[in-house]
């Protein structure tokens, strides 16, 4: 008797736990990051957000050494020239402001740029639970979060969330 309702419990718990849901909103923390611009000015990610409200964002959250993200880049340019609306907002992981700045040139990407000082780990990072790149997130007009993980610039998701 003592076995069965072990494993009753079991099953109960597992098939009553639900899948985290995907914030909808930024944390304060990440609001708070500091990013670099072209320009070298830090600029945290709340004023970045804000320069731009009204208008639907695709994040592309990337790095130029990175062998995916560079492999996306064409579906991510048709991306764009589909939504010319939205604004396209590239934050990138390099490891220096140099090699960022040259793979921005490299790779022709047309949109706005920042260098994630923080890194991985830094406050911006953490909130996404940052493990793969590329990562692209859709804000809409409202400044709602609509995908807050996807790793293909041709997901369904990402299409719909942009229509």
């Amino acid at each position: 008797m003592k076995r069965a309702s072990i494993i009753l419990i079991f099953f109960l718990t597992i098939f009553n736990c639900k899948a985290q849901d995907a914030p909808t909103e930024f944390s304060k923390k990440a609001l708070e990051d500091t990013f670099v611009s072209l320009d070298g000015d830090a600029v945290d990610f709340r004023t970045i957000l804000k320069q731009h409200e009204g208008k639907t964002i695709l994040i592309d959250i990337w790095a130029s050494w990175c062998r995916d993200c560079i492999k996306g880049m064409p579906k991510l340019k048709n991306l764009q020239k589909d939504n010319p609306e939205t604004v396209f907002l590239f934050l990138s992981l390099d490891k220096t402001e140099a090699a960022w700045k040259k793979g921005m040139e490299r790779y022709k990407l047309e949109g706005e740029h920042y260098y994630m000082q923080s890194g991985w780990k830094g406050d911006f990072g953490s909130f996404l639970d940052l493990d793969w790149i590329p990562r692209y997130l859709i804000v809409d007009k409202d400044g709602t979060i609509k995908v807050f993980r996807a790793i293909k610039a041709d997901e369904k998701k990402i299409k719909e969330s942009l229509n």
